[in-house]
Formats: structure tokens, C-alpha cells, sequence
């Protein structure tokens, strides 16, 4: 397959995906702007800014993982 082909069938199946479950299901490197998120302040500054929003986004699934003693649990609670 060319690479003119292979870049209409990615913008088709893109478009299909956009279509589908909506807008900004898939971004691509670079195009992301920052988005304004309500969040819940974790109550560490440094752990709110590396989260990149400002704390924990609200009524989005968050996952915790690490190795154990890390402090998953504490984070959580």
C-alpha cells in the first residue's frame, strides 16, 4: 500500500472513529489543547501539578497502580 493510500485509509477510519464516539476520541501527537477539567484538589501541590489538570479530573475513571508500600492507598483515601 502507498503512503498517499495508507494516510486516506488512516483519515477514513479516523473519521468513522470521530463519527462514532465523538470528537477528540483520538488525537494525535501535538494536536491536544489543554482542556478546561473541574477537578478534585488531592491536596498535594506537586502531585496536582503532575497530574497535568490541577488534582484528580471529576466523573472520569481514574487507575492508581505501582508497586507495593508506594503509596497508592494513602493517595486514595
Amino acid at each position: 500500500m502507498s503512503t498517499d493510500g495508507r494516510q486516506k485509509a488512516l483519515e477514513t477510519t479516523l473519521a468513522g472513529l470521530n463519527k462514532r464516539f465523538g470528537d477528540g476520541v483520538v488525537m494525535k501527537l501535538g494536536e491536544a489543547t489543554r482542556l478546561n477539567v473541574e477537578t478534585i484538589p488531592t491536596g498535594s501541590l506537586s502531585l496536582d501539578i503532575a497530574l497535568g489538570v490541577g488534582g484528580m479530573p471529576r466523573g472520569r475513571i481514574i487507575e492508581v497502580y505501582g508497586p507495593e508500600s508506594s503509596g497508592k492507598t494513602t493517595i486514595c483515601l
